[in-house]
């Protein structure tokens, strides 16, 4: 099969998955009904590949959408984010310190593997740092993989049905499509944030450029309108399909091994994301929902969709998730150049 056909034979699987979720009103439906369906589909075999050249322009959908929850009324709350932040670097000092050694005792990994495994930073980012290091490079994509999907489950599962909330796909996209000038903004802003993120040398340029642009637009008042239902509906597919190719030429026993652990791992992270989420509710009074969703180690487009779908508040969300990405990316390396030394490979 081309390429070509296992891209569509893979969209195809992600939309009836998605169609799947969303008839049994499953949480976040489109984007994990098709990242489920194509993982299953791509560790059982099947040919299915992820439209990855596509993943650039979904993510800056969903930059503009996360963007258009920067309105004038978040500014109210914006002095209350520093200390939360403070609370947030606390909380990844205290992940690594215990994760990492999971990875390392538990897991068996070589240091420098466990290390990058073991970070709650961007995948990519880690991928890439940890093959400089000489992390080995499929233990590292397998945990950062699973992490973030065993984190956008449990929590969309945790959220719909403990808490009860309401977990749509669409949820505060436009009920409608804008009108042409809206449009046109949000489509500026998704192709010009994106060429911003790439010139400055953002992590995930194609999603924070246009969160930028879009935040801008809707805390000036320039417009209010957000990608209509249809078109979120459509990027979470594809993110989702995206997500689940990745696992394909993974067996069956590696990725049940690797998933014990990130389940494990998964675990005391939001343990202690949940410790964090009260110390930021102790100290600021912010609502439980958001500090935990500001917390929790999954992926920062994924969050902020989770935090959309609860209507919990999206700035506060992607702010904090941004700077754990880029406090992560910075600090690793130079924490591992500190304290590597002569360790071999573990059995």
């Amino acid at each position: 099969m081309s390429p070509f056909l296992r891209i569509v034979f893979g969209l195809i699987i992600g939309v009836a998955g998605g169609a799947l979720f969303h008839w049994l009103a499953l949480p976040l439906p489109w984007m994990l009904g098709a990242l489920f369906a194509t993982m299953a589909a791509a560790v059982g075999g099947l040919p299915v590949k992820g439209p990855k050249r596509l993943r650039p322009a979904t993510v800056a959908v969903i930059g503009v959408l996360l963007g258009s929850r920067f309105t004038p009324d978040v500014l109210v709350g914006a002095g209350q984010w520093g200390m939360t932040l403070a609370i947030m670097l606390v909380y990844l000092a205290v992940v690594g310190m215990i994760v990492v050694p999971f990875y390392r005792h538990l897991g068996r990994f070589d240091w420098t593997t466990a290390y990058f495994a073991g970070m709650p930073g961007g995948l990519n980012e880690m991928v890439e740092i940890g093959e400089a290091r000489g992390a080995r490079v499929e233990q590292v994509i397998l945990a950062q993989s699973l992490r973030i999907v065993t984190v956008i489950a449990m929590i969309a599962v945790w959220f719909r049905m403990v808490q009860g909330a309401q977990i749509s796909g669409a949820a505060r996209a436009g009920a409608e499509w804008p009108d042409y000038a809206d449009l046109a903004l949000m489509l500026a802003a998704a192709v010009f944030g994106s060429l911003m993120g790439r010139k400055l040398r953002f992590p995930a340029p194609t999603f924070l450029g246009p969160l930028i642009l879009s935040g801008a637009l809707h805390l000036g008042g320039v417009t209010e309108s957000a990608p209509p239902g249809l078109v979120v509906n459509t990027a979470q597919v594809i993110l989702g399909t995206v997500l689940g190719c990745r696992f394909a030429g993974i067996g069956a026993a590696a990725l049940g091994r690797a998933g014990v652990l990130s389940m494990g791992a998964t675990i005391l992270a939001l343990a202690l994301a949940l410790a964090g989420g009260l110390a930021m509710q102790a100290a600021t009074g912010v609502g439980m929902e958001q500090a935990l969703l500001a917390l929790a180690p999954g992926g920062l487009t994924e969050m902020g969709l989770v935090a959309l779908a609860i209507q919990a508040d999206a700035a506060f969300v992607v702010l904090h998730h941004v700077i754990r990405i880029l406090a992560v990316i910075v600090a690793a390396p130079l924490l591992h150049r500190l304290l590597s030394r002569d360790d071999p490979p573990a059995a």
